[in-house]
């Protein structure tokens, strides 16, 4: 067996209990407002986002995908040395899993892109020196620590703020629950189908623009607004707990699919490097891009729903119960506020990384009932560990590095 097949056999395993990682830890992102708030069961939130994370892996998660994420590293510095190549990101998947896994443990959220950028650091660090690193980009990624907690938390915090002002504390909360709610779902639904279109099926390249995608979901949202104001007006006299089932419908909505965005778009966290392993196999040279395999998402997929399914519940614990205490009311706007967060985020290319956005709407929502709702150990701990994921992960990377190049050669 040649070492470069050797190389793409470890890199399958190390891709398939990455992904395992980003399951365990990652998909908190999606589930946990739910669970923490009582909606759904933590059996029933794991079958729905087991179902949305492999559909989107699966059905949209990229075919073509960079050899090396977020360009952190040029794959041309490696044209004259492709098993170095391929050394360094089978590394790179087993250095940022292991920061992953640590961090799962310890019930911590953090960024599987960003730990996966940490080893591919390490990688390059270990590989070519700190010269081969591409400084912009980790700027950029520096830039999300604040760029994302701080939006999705002003979000957060304006939407329960409103719910709260206008339906929580009225007098008679289900009808003034019932006047708003079709307004509600007319920007749920506009910002939904921009969400979808832009971040869920990105990966699909329709080719669409946002003032199209925008026009489509003002019609749709008028029609679910005049269609919502007909049916409540229709339904008024039968329905005594209209406020909490409304909400509890965003939120299982709103989760289901963030989960599905989600498989879409993270699983090339894990298969982008073992995609990137098999192309220079196959191929014999480092691009800059390569095709995935349908069997490699597959796996990708797989995993992740075997990770959230045996090792979730830990971070699903911390962002849904140990921030502030999660109702179906602030759970929505936590959830909705982090979607559209990194929309708008993206939309203007803006740095922005989704766990740390959910936090800090969550962290947001919270603000709104005062800071002592809040648990600032928990958040203290959280941003400790988003500071130590990009040397840990590198760390881990270069120590893995060495010790696979010693075995192999």
């Amino acid at each position: 067996m040649t070492t470069a097949l050797i190389l793409v056999v470890i890199a399958c395993i190390f891709a398939l209990y990455m992904a395992w990682n980003i399951g365990a830890n990652d998909v908190a992102n999606s589930m946990a407002s739910s669970i923490g708030s009582g909606v759904v069961s933590l059996k029933n939130a794991i079958w729905i986002a087991a179902i949305a994370e492999f559909a989107g892996a699966v059905l949209v998660g990229s075919s073509v995908t960079s050899t090396i994420r977020k360009g952190i590293v040029d794959p041309a510095i490696f044209a004259d040395n492709p098993e170095q190549f391929m050394l360094g990101m089978t590394a790179a998947l087993l250095g940022a899993a292991l920061w992953l896994h640590a961090a799962t443990v310890m019930g911590m959220p953090v960024s599987t892109t960003h730990s996966i950028v940490g080893a591919v650091i390490g990688f390059g660090l270990v590989a070519k020196g700190a010269g081969g690193l591409n400084y912009g980009t980790l700027f950029t990624i520096v830039m999300s620590w604040v760029i994302s907690p701080v939006s999705g938390g002003l979000l957060g915090f304006l939407i329960f703020y409103f719910v709260r002002e206008k339906i929580l504390t009225a007098e008679d909360q289900n009808k003034a629950c019932r006047f708003y709610a079709p307004y509600i779902l007319f920007v749920f639904a506009v910002v939904f189908i921009q969400s979808f279109v832009f971040k869920g099926i990105k990966n699909l390249k329709l080719p669409l623009t946002f003032w199209t995608v925008l026009l489509v979901g003002l019609v749709v949202g008028a029609v679910v607004l005049i269609g919502s104001r007909w049916w409540i007006s229709s339904n008024e006299h039968v329905d005594d707990n209209f406020s909490d089932r409304f909400f509890k419908f965003l939120l299982i909505s709103t989760c289901g699919y963030v989960a599905f965005a989600h498989g879409a778009n993270d699983v090339a966290n894990a298969v982008g490097p073992l995609a990137a392993v098999i192309g220079v196999f196959q191929n014999g040279v480092v691009t800059a891009k390569v095709t995935v395999p349908w069997w490699v998402l597959v796996l990708g997929g797989s995993g992740i729903v075997a990770g959230l399914a045996i090792a979730g519940w830990k971070v699903i614990a911390t962002i849904g119960s140990q921030i502030t205490e999660i109702t179906p009311q602030n759970g929505f706007a936590a959830q909705f506020g982090a979607a559209t967060t990194v929309l708008v985020c993206s939309q203007l290319g803006l740095p922005i990384s989704t766990t740390h956005t959910i936090v800090g709407a969550v962290i947001g929502v919270g603000m709104a009932r005062g800071v002592r709702a809040l648990n600032l150990r928990v958040i203290r701990n959280i941003i400790s560990s988003w500071v130590l994921t990009i040397p840990f992960a590198a760390g881990a990377t270069m120590l893995v590095y060495r010790i696979l190049e010693g075995i192999i050669s």
